[in-house]
């Protein structure tokens, strides 16, 4: 059975603050071997310092930017960008985020999720002799479909992937491309019961040992899909004037 709960008690953070220690204390001794802590990227970033002065959110997106996938101009004036940013992740507005700030301030993406994750991983099995995974999660929107969900962007001691091809289905039939990201899944799940305003950042998943595993097991950066394999690198809009460009420039 799937059980999904938030931990309560874990303060507003700033930077420098012990998150193994917070989210110990918060768990009140109740981790098993084989839980997966979800942890919010966000407090990973204030406890990692990640908070930067930007007078203008967007001169920090653009800082942060590697590719520009989209942009769009919003109905109030503003505009909507979707890039790709230094961490190969394709998001709007590069993961920088304004809420829950000082005025003045945004908060950026962790440095490497990855590691940040198995650093609190590895905390949290030491100090409390628990075989635990941990996921760091941000909010994301998906293409085709309109609201966001939770995604993991940070992974340790965590299968993200639960690799299927090769077996076969109910009647029989090969599976030949069923790959569920289970570390996404996962994300998705703790978020219903950590919230957006709830100020409950921190989520325990138990009920899925089988997930749990090496801290060296590959993180979240390997579900980044590799630009060679993406089909739509650009916007529809992006693409067409790429294309048409091309198809206006004189021949060789």
């Amino acid at each position: 059975m799937l059980s999904v709960w938030a931990l309560e008690g874990i303060p507003e953070i700033v930077p420098g603050d012990d998150l193994v220690a917070l989210i110990a204390s918060a768990a009140r001794g109740d981790l098993q071997d084989g839980d997966i802590v979800v942890v919010t990227s966000k407090i990973v970033s204030k406890a990692e310092g990640r908070i930067v002065a930007a007078d203008d959110r967007e001169d920090a997106i653009t800082a942060e930017t590697v590719r520009v996938v989209a942009t769009r101009e919003t109905p109030n004036g503003g505009r909507t960008r979707i890039v790709q940013n230094r961490l190969g992740m394709v998001s709007a507005a590069a993961g920088v985020d304004a809420s829950n700030t000082p005025e003045g301030t945004v908060l950026l993406l962790p440095v490497d999720p990855d590691a940040s994750a198995r650093a609190i991983a590895t905390g949290l099995r030491t100090l409390l002799d628990v075989e635990v995974g941990v996921l760091v999660t941000d909010t994301l929107g998906r293409a085709w479909r309109e609201g966001q969900t939770d995604s993991a962007i940070g992974s340790a001691g965590v299968h993200v992937f639960e690799d299927l091809r090769g077996q076969t289905d109910a009647e029989g039939r090969p599976l030949v491309v069923t790959m569920p990201c289970v570390a996404d899944e996962l994300a998705s799940a703790a978020d219903l019961v950590k919230g957006k305003a709830a100020k409950l950042p921190v989520a325990v998943v138990r009920g899925r040992a089988d997930l749990v595993g090496s801290l060296d097991l590959p993180g979240a950066r390997s579900i980044v899909r590799p630009l060679e394999r993406d089909m739509f690198r650009l916007g529809a809009d992006e693409a067409y004037a790429e294309g048409l460009a091309a198809g206006r420039a004189p021949s060789a």
